[in-house]
């Protein structure tokens, strides 16, 4: 799976463990950034990731800012993107298979690493289930284009 990261300076040093992760896993991946503790601002990492998911360069997004709220907002102002703020294993699953969301983004401050490489794989691992979530999936894309 191609998977597209990226953090603001709160989320820094979550994404290393995340590309750690992504790695050992066997995917391949794109940081776009930041690549320092130097502040900046989220919507200048979220934007790139999520025109590159939903030009289809990518399969999914991973993004991480200090609570994932922000970097969420930004990144759900691009067309075609689900973006979804997860903190705990049953979101992590049913956002992928009820919403089909794809790009997560998560909090450094809020979930530790131990727990967040686990949401990410969850994530990773879980597939859309269709079916009578597709026809939300598809009133929400509709809408999003008027």
């Amino acid at each position: 799976m191609k998977i597209a990261i990226g953090a603001d300076h709160g989320g820094f040093n979550l994404k290393k463990d995340i590309v750690g992760l992504l790695e050992e896993l066997g995917h391949e991946y794109k940081d776009f950034g930041t690549h320092s503790a130097e502040s900046i601002d989220y919507p200048d990492v979220a934007i790139p990731v999520a025109e590159a998911v939903a030009a289809g360069e990518f399969d999914r997004g991973i993004l991480i800012c200090g609570t994932g709220i922000g970097i969420g907002i930004a990144a759900n102002k691009v067309k075609g993107i689900r973006a979804a703020l997860v903190h705990d294993s049953f979101s992590a699953k049913a956002t992928r298979q009820h919403n089909d969301s794809n790009i997560m983004t998560l909090g450094e401050r809020v979930v530790g690493p131990g727990l967040a490489l686990d949401l990410v794989e969850t994530w990773l691992d879980t597939s859309f289930e269709g079916g009578r979530h597709s026809n939300r999936v598809d009133k929400m894309s509709a809408y999003e284009s008027k």
